[in-house]
């Protein structure tokens, strides 16, 4: 285990297997990683770990699983680990009800102007009390949302902005034709989503086509009274041009929960700026769900080492189901 998780999952490995984890509450260093797979039956990993082939390597022929503690799993060379009748496993979108409750609390923050009222009265700035112009924000209400992303998470924040009447748009690879009839989503081109939309929601996958997907150009597309909020990938926006666009008043805020680099670099002109909220990637973080992620993810590895087959909702490589033999 290459970090200590919240909840079940090393007690659930202890009772059976010998488990070496890392108890620091920091990434473990490359040398680290590559040490402590050698020889080991199982790999719990987080989504900032690259399990490469070097690490693969390292790890050796015992190796059965990869468990990812992530929806994500850019970070594992699936191919390889395929190659060799290794399981690659993730938590699927069991986050996805605690990072659309983050969402739309991004959403209320950037638009209520949250953080900047909280920063006002702890710094003792609230001189005038009440006042009709104080931090005049945008109406939630009525106003349009556009998702990018219409997965289980985008749908589940569809489907908390129902109840605050907002207008739906989404862009997806695939339409989402139970939405569109369940919550009222309308399928929209992403240049159209970005023109049209008051609040543009990421909920995209990590994968080349999604890298820098919000760049300069679409970020120009955006109303300048918009905003953008990313719970998603950091990866997906491009981070400099976004802090461009928010400089120069391009559109009105954002709020960012991901980062292209974590944590954010001192250097990150977003932390001067006042027109965005940023949040250190707590998407999933409530007591209930990081405890469900590491259930699910040590349990794919109980099912392997005990020679079964993990949970196929579970499985990244399901060609290893078919594959590998009974004996994993």
């Amino acid at each position: 285990m290459t970090r200590m998780v919240p909840g079940p999952a090393l007690s659930m490995l202890k009772e059976k297997y010998d488990v070496v984890v890392n108890k620091r509450n920091v990434q473990p260093t490359r040398k680290e990683l590559l040490r402590n797979v050698a020889g080991k039956d199982a790999i719990l990993c987080m989504l900032s770990d690259r399990i490469d082939r070097e690490v693969i390597d390292a790890a050796g022929p015992n190796l059965k699983i990869i468990s990812s503690y992530s929806t994500g799993y850019e970070h594992i060379d699936v191919e390889e680990a395929t190659k060799r009748g290794i399981y690659v496993t993730y938590i699927a979108d069991i986050l996805a009800e605690a990072t659309a409750d983050l969402t739309f609390a991004l959403i209320l923050a950037c638009a209520r102007n949250v953080a900047a009222g909280d920063r006002m009265v702890r710094q003792r700035k609230w001189k005038v009390g009440w006042a009709p112009d104080l931090l005049l924000g945008q109406d939630i209400y009525g106003a349009t949302l556009g998702i990018i992303g219409l997965g289980r998470i985008g749908t589940a924040v569809a489907r908390r902005a129902s109840g605050f009447k907002m207008n739906l748009l989404y862009y997806n690879r695939n339409r989402n034709e139970k939405a569109e009839e369940e919550l009222g989503a309308r399928y929209a081109g992403l240049d159209e989503l970005l023109a049209s939309s008051d609040f543009v929601s990421i909920h995209t996958s990590m994968n080349e086509a999604s890298h820098h997907l919000i760049n300069k150009d679409r970020l120009q597309k955006m109303k300048k009274t918009a905003f953008l909020i990313n719970t998603a990938r950091g990866k997906v926006v491009k981070e400099d041009d976004l802090a461009a666009a928010l400089r120069r008043g391009l559109i009105a805020g954002a709020g960012l929960d991901v980062f292209e680099s974590e944590p954010l670099v001192a250097s990150s002109p977003l932390l001067k700026m006042n027109n965005v909220t940023l949040l250190p990637h707590i998407g999933s973080a409530t007591h209930q769900t990081r405890s469900k992620m590491g259930e699910v993810a040590a349990q794919s590895i109980l099912q392997v080492l005990d020679g079964k087959s993990p949970d196929p909702h579970f499985v990244v490589n399901r060609q290893v189901l078919r594959t590998a033999p009974s004996s994993v």
